[in-house]
């Protein structure tokens, strides 16, 4: 939810020393466009825009912000890129802000501010800390047709791509059935016998 108050801190020795505030660069984060500075994250971004709610916990869909500074983040979880180039699950700490960033919150339906999920809070007293879902035994047949993927449906965090990914890369993952390492007369014998017939 955004804000007009001016949550940037004002410049004074120390404070931003990274941050450039002579390169604005826009951004967008669920659509909404955005502004920050040349050095800012993701995430200092966010807050200095009055972006305090980023996403939604993992099972009962309660408000999440940002708690942390870096790779110890675990609540501001968010969506990069569009398309076939989207990349789930990236901490907003960690992403280092840029002109035309796309970003999005996760693990909510329809919007994050308003999402159906909360409506777990009315049932937050008979759902307890460590409270296990396989209670849900009876009748036996609704946890396989109803229970479970409900659960399944309303847990989880951001969503994968399924086009094919557009970017190259340096370097590339490639399977092989037997690998030889080496040129001598024990790589030049294995690799001779991994050549030949199958043993019968």
């Amino acid at each position: 939810m955004t804000s007009p108050a001016p949550y940037r801190l004002p410049e004074a020795p120390g404070i931003g020393r990274l941050i450039d505030r002579g390169q604005p660069l826009a951004f967008t984060f669920d659509g909404r466009r955005l502004e920050g500075f040349v050095g800012d994250t993701l995430a200092s971004a966010l807050l200095a825009n009055g972006e305090r709610l980023v996403g939604r916990s993992f099972k009962y869909h309660r408000p999440r912000g940002i708690v942390g500074l870096g790779s110890e983040e675990m609540n501001a979880l968010v969506g990069i890129g569009r398309g076939p180039a989207h990349e789930p699950n990236l901490q907003a700490t960690g992403i280092e802000l840029h002109d035309g960033l796309a970003a999005v919150s996760q693990n909510r339906w329809p919007s994050l501010a308003f999402d159906i999920g909360q409506l777990n809070d009315l049932f937050s007293r008979f759902i307890p800390g460590g409270f296990y879902y396989k209670t849900f035994k009876w009748p036996k047949s609704f946890w396989h047709h109803l229970y479970e993927p409900l659960i399944r449906r309303a847990a989880g965090l951001g969503r994968a791509p399924t086009g094919r990914d557009p970017s190259r890369y340096e370097q590339i993952r490639v399977d092989c059935d037997v690998l030889v390492v080496g040129g001598g007369q024990s790589g030049i014998a294995a690799a001779a016998a991994a050549a030949g017939p199958a043993p019968g």
